[in-house]
């Protein structure tokens, strides 16, 4: 991802991303139920770095397997990229916490642009104070270890029903995270952030009580002449 790609998904929303990629015929790429633990933050985006969960066999993850020096959850956290975004497939079960507070703010602390998984966090009150973005499905209490094995770093996974490939391009906002092919993150960030410019004219107009029959979409003339006015004076 170019240094301007990431400039310009910062200013889109997962919304507008969405509808571009259904053009493209990508119907799944949201990923269901996770909600942002602070949804006050700029957007996150980064490129995917990957954690899977398998279920847990009670054998292979008594407490001291965090003693590990090479515990997959442990170096999945060490080896995530600046800049990327850990997303996490934890088989859409929050009764087991994916992370908790500590690893999380060891991500931030690292320079990850954020983190993702279908199941919870525990410690989620003191992440939502956190100034890296964090997603999850609800909070979770009890340790992963209790339900999850972390079997695998940096393959593909399933997270929340989407596809996530390593160097997907990861968008999250205040409504949620969606994930962008790699390939398609350039003409898919130029795109959102021209229907971004429309639509924030189609909602001022809307405001001011004009009907969307012919505005949106601008099927009429009219629309079309307005907008382009409307955008020159806003030097967009």
């Amino acid at each position: 991802m170019t240094p301007a790609t990431r400039a310009l998904l910062m200013k889109v929303s997962t919304a507008t991303l969405c509808t571009a990629l259904f053009k493209r015929g990508l119907r799944n790429q949201f990923i269901q139920g996770v909600l942002p633990l602070n949804p006050g933050l700029p957007n996150m985006v980064g490129e995917a770095f990957t954690l899977r969960y398998m279920p847990a066999r009670e054998d292979r993850n008594p407490i001291g397997v965090f003693q590990n020096r090479d515990h997959p959850q442990r170096v999945a956290v060490e080896q995530c990229p600046v800049g990327a975004v850990l997303v996490i497939d934890s088989r859409k079960d929050a009764r087991a916490a994916s992370a908790g507070g500590i690893l999380v703010a060891r991500l931030m602390q690292r320079g990850v642009a954020g983190v993702v998984t279908d199941g919870g966090f525990r410690d989620s009150p003191d992440i939502a104070q956190y100034s890296m973005p964090a997603y999850h499905a609800r909070p979770s209490a009890p340790t992963n270890l209790t339900l999850h094995e972390a079997i695998e770093i940096n393959g593909p996974i399933g997270c929340g029903d989407a596809p996530v490939f390593p160097g997907d391009v990861i968008v999250g906002d205040a409504e949620g995270v969606i994930v962008i092919p790699a390939h398609l993150a350039d003409e898919v960030a130029a795109e959102a952030t021209e229907m971004t410019v429309f639509e924030d004219f189609v909602q001022e107009q809307v405001l001011g009580g004009r009907s969307i029959i012919g505005l949106y979409p601008p099927t009429d003339e009219q629309a079309r002449t307005d907008f382009a006015t409307w955008r020159a004076a806003q030097g967009r």
